[in-house]
């Protein structure tokens, strides 16, 4: 087995002992979860849940950017929200990430809590 470590500046640094992202086989991305950070700042964009959901978005373009990949090749999507009522919301700023016909498998979870007390954490999987 072949295990890359993908990093890139253009998504926020890890805060803990974890990789913004790991490539096995130069085939399989999985992305570590990630949140609404400014990669540049570092501060968080909370502004409303269609802004923070798009920063989320970016940030993990910028992964798959980093591993030669684009949202077309994401197979699974993990999504954890604070409030399912913003699932909507959410959902319409996601669906412009993705090719409807082509679209990951998914699943959304409400959750208690999230780092940093965001409302969304999203983390994929892409396969080449």
């Amino acid at each position: 087995m072949s295990k890359k470590i993908i990093f890139t500046d253009k998504a926020p640094a890890p805060i803990g002992p974890y990789s913004q992202a790991v490539l096995i086989n130069d085939t399989t991305l999985y992305t570590s979860g990630q949140i609404a950070s400014n990669p540049i700042t570092g501060e968080l964009i909370l502004d409303s849940i269609e802004v923070e959901t798009e920063q989320v978005m970016q940030n993990l373009k910028a992964l798959l950017d980093a591993a030669d990949m684009t949202f077309d090749n994401v197979v699974k999507a993990t999504i954890f929200i604070m409030n399912m009522g913003d699932f909507a919301r959410i959902n319409a700023v996601y669906g412009k990430y993705f090719n409807e016909e082509i679209a990951p498998a998914r699943e959304t979870v409400q959750v208690a809590t999230l780092p940093k007390n965001v409302n969304i954490e999203i983390s994929v999987i892409a396969v080449r």
